[in-house]
């Protein structure tokens, strides 16, 4: 593939946040969204010209980003989104399920009843985006969701770990989000996962948590032969 400059696909948000965190942000979600597809080069350059800021709090978003393993920078080439790496991809399954896992068998046995309440909330705003087919707040949801569950439990730093390493998972998953009908059974899996969790059912929710993350591995041969461009050779 042949080297692109990538247009950024999205607007500045200026009091959010520091520049350069909401730089990193903002580019973090068009990569898991495709908007910056892999083998795109990312100017820091034009950065700083579209936002008229310095190059400094662009080189920092860039070097932040990079710790998430999506962009690297290259001889010749500059700062590039890396394509979709099966081999991440799988190990970041792997080390999700076993803290998501630990996560909601600890959840069945206690958990917080204003966080329980939040899951309900959760799920039905995730309802809502199904019907009106809301990709980008379906996807919101998604990610409160397993936010939550681990802020039930009182743990923070299962939420960072999971948050770390899911972002290889993440542009799989926008693959697979095509229809309103691909979203349905995540919320039924989410359903699950919380009726376990009611019935204080450790087995149950571990099963649950497990169906629900496997469902990426079956999609990943038909996902691969279908995109083959976005995937490392």
């Amino acid at each position: 593939m042949g080297q692109q400059t990538a247009t950024l696909p999205f607007k500045f948000a200026e009091g959010i946040s520091p520049v350069a965190v909401q730089l990193r942000i903002e580019l973090l979600r068009a990569i898991v969204a495709l908007e910056l597809k892999p083998n795109s080069r990312i100017s820091e350059n034009e950065i700083a010209q579209r936002y008229g800021v310095s190059r400094q709090p662009v080189r920092e978003a860039v070097i932040a980003l990079a710790q998430t393993g999506l962009v690297r920078t290259m001889p010749q080439r500059g700062t590039v989104v890396v394509p979709i790496s099966m081999r991440q991809m799988l190990d970041a399954r792997f080390v999700r399920e076993a803290v998501e896992v630990a996560v909601v068998r600890q959840a069945a046995l206690a958990f917080s009843p204003s966080a329980r309440l939040q899951l309900t909330s959760i799920i039905d705003q995730q309802e809502i985006a199904v019907r009106s087919f809301d990709r980008e707040a379906f996807v919101r949801y998604d990610e409160a969701f397993h936010r939550t569950l681990c802020t039930g439990i009182g743990s923070d730093t299962a939420w960072e770990t999971i948050k770390n390493v899911k972002v290889h998972m993440d542009r799989v998953c926008t693959l697979t989000l095509k229809t309103a009908e691909s979203m349905s059974p995540l919320i039924s899996e989410h359903r699950d996962i919380l009726a376990a969790i009611d019935e204080h059912d450790q087995d149950g929710a571990e099963r649950a948590m497990s169906r629900h993350l496997h469902g990426i591995l079956n999609a990943l041969p038909r996902l691969e032969a279908a995109h083959p461009e976005l995937f490392e050779r």
